[in-house]
């Protein structure tokens, strides 16, 4: 009956050490599971924070690159403004100049178109007033036969400049215009300079033309 109590009772203590040893065998796989995802996790949140980093850092490249793009692009476009506006500018002066040349241009045509238009008026007012004097039954028989010889006189003048002045255009001298005062011839030519070669052509042109003494003719060019 003791033995039997005896052998009872070391079944119950190995019973118990085998339970305590499931107990502990429990225990340690938890905790090593628990070590083992604490791990995990904390690894998981540096990789995470690195990843952080990283998109840190891209962004900030990008703010870079595109601060520098948009500098580098505002350079272009200056100096494209700069160059649009100096050729505006350019273009601005050469019509300016252009505006300036056909100025002088057209008041060098000016002045030759309105002397001779003065000049004709004149010969025409000269016709006409004494073309009242040939029409006047109380004027003088002398009257009238001066008057006639001033007309034609007058006439005979008026296309002698003509002639003259369409021989000049031969010489290449297109701007040109004559005034007659008595024996007095002034010829006034479009150019800048006049040779004397030029010069000994238009003397030759006005005294064949115009039966005038070659001291009586003056020359000027405007």
């Amino acid at each position: 009956m003791k033995m039997f109590k005896k052998n009872q009772i070391i079944i119950y203590v190995i019973a118990l050490m085998l339970v305590t040893a499931g107990y502990l065998n429990y225990t340690s796989s938890n905790n090593l599971d628990t070590s083992y995802q604490t791990s995990a996790t904390e690894e998981e949140m540096l990789e995470m924070s690195n990843i952080g980093d990283a998109q840190l850092v891209s962004s900030n490249d990008v703010v870079s690159n595109n601060a520098t793009n948009n500098t580098n692009n505002s350079t272009i476009n200056n100096k494209s403004n700069n160059v649009s506006n100096n050729t505006a500018n350019e273009k601005s002066l050469a019509d300016n100049n252009t505006v300036s040349t056909n100025s002088k241009t057209s008041n060098s045509d000016d002045y030759f178109t309105t002397s001779k238009l003065e000049r004709d008026t004149m010969y025409s007012q000269m016709i006409a007033t004494y073309e009242k004097v040939l029409n006047n039954a109380n004027s003088l028989e002398t009257q009238r036969q001066s008057a006639s010889e001033e007309v034609t006189k007058i006439n005979n003048i008026k296309n002698r400049i003509m002639i003259c002045e369409n021989l000049f255009k031969t010489k290449g001298f297109n701007d040109s215009v004559i005034f007659v005062n008595g024996d007095s011839i002034s010829v006034i030519i479009g150019s800048k300079e006049l040779s004397k070669e030029q010069i000994a052509q238009i003397q030759n042109i006005v005294s064949r033309e115009m039966n005038a003494q070659i001291e009586n003719i003056h020359i000027s060019n405007k």
